[in-house]
C-alpha cells in the first residue's frame, strides 16, 4: 500500500499544475497567471539535484528543449563547454499528441512552436554568438547522427517519450557519448500520455547495454557508460 500511494502522490504532483492551469485559463483575467505555470518546477528537487552529478565545463547535448528552461539551468549550474540544443519545434497534430506540449496542448499549432524557436535563439543570443550553445532545429535522429562517436560527455533526452523515439535517443546517445559519460533524461515513470515509453525503453537499455544505472530520483534517470 506504501509503494502505491507514493506512485499516487507523484502521479498528483505532476498532473495537478496542467489541471489548474486548464481551470485559470476560463477565470476572467487569469489567462497570464495560468502561462506562469509552464515555467514552474513542481516536482521536488526539480532537475537541480540531476545536474549536479554530470561533469562541469563539459560538451553536451539537451534533446528536447521546448522554451529552454532547463537550458538555462544547465548553464548555471554545469556551466557547459559546448552545448547542444536539439529540437524540431514541430507541432504534430494527430491524436496521439493530443496531451503532448507540442501537440494538443499547444493552443496555436506550428505559429506557437515557430515562435518557442525564435523565443530560445533570442534568449541564448549572446552564447549562439560565442560559439558555446549550438541550436539544431531537426529531429535527434537526424543531428545526433551527424557527429563523431564518443563526442559527448553527456546527452539529456527529453523528447518525444513514445517507446521507439525514446530507443532511438538512447541507441544514439550511447554511440555519440565517449566511455564513462552520462545518458539522462525526464519522465521515468509508468502512465502519461505516452504509456510507460520512457520507462519502458530505458529499463530495456539497462539490460541490454554497457552502462551503469547511477540514480532515477522523481522521474528523471542517469545512466553511466562503460
Amino acid at each position: 500500500m506504501r509503494v502505491q500511494d507514493d506512485e499516487r502522490r507523484k502521479e498528483l504532483v505532476a498532473h495537478w499544475p496542467p489541471l489548474l492551469k486548464n481551470l485559470l485559463k476560463r477565470a476572467p483575467g487569469a489567462d497570464k497567471f495560468a502561462r506562469l505555470l509552464d515555467f514552474v518546477p513542481w516536482q521536488p528537487g526539480y532537475r537541480e539535484h540531476l545536474l549536479e552529478m554530470l561533469p562541469k565545463n563539459s560538451v553536451c547535448a539537451e534533446v528536447g528543449v521546448h522554451r529552454g528552461e532547463f537550458s538555462a539551468r544547465v548553464l548555471k549550474i554545469v556551466n557547459p563547454k559546448e552545448l547542444h540544443l536539439i529540437d524540431p519545434w514541430k507541432y504534430e497534430p494527430s491524436n496521439t499528441y493530443k496531451e503532448a506540449l507540442y501537440g494538443g496542448k499547444t493552443s496555436r499549432g506550428q505559429e506557437e512552436m515557430d515562435e518557442r524557436y525564435h523565443s530560445v535563439r533570442q534568449r541564448f543570443d549572446a552564447e549562439i554568438h560565442s560559439g558555446r550553445i549550438v541550436i539544431h532545429r531537426d529531429f535527434s535522429n537526424n543531428v545526433l547522427g551527424e557527429f563523431q562517436d564518443g563526442y559527448f560527455d553527456w546527452v539529456y533526452i527529453d523528447g518525444n517519450h513514445l517507446y521507439e523515439f525514446v530507443r532511438q535517443d538512447l541507441t544514439l546517445s550511447f554511440q555519440k557519448t565517449k566511455p564513462g559519460g552520462y545518458i539522462t533524461g525526464d519522465d521515468y515513470q509508468a502512465g502519461g500520455w505516452w504509456q510507460g515509453g520512457v520507462k519502458k525503453a530505458v529499463d530495456e537499455f539497462v539490460r541490454d547495454k554497457p552502462v551503469q544505472l547511477v540514480a532515477i530520483e522523481n522521474g528523471k534517470f542517469v545512466l553511466r557508460k562503460n
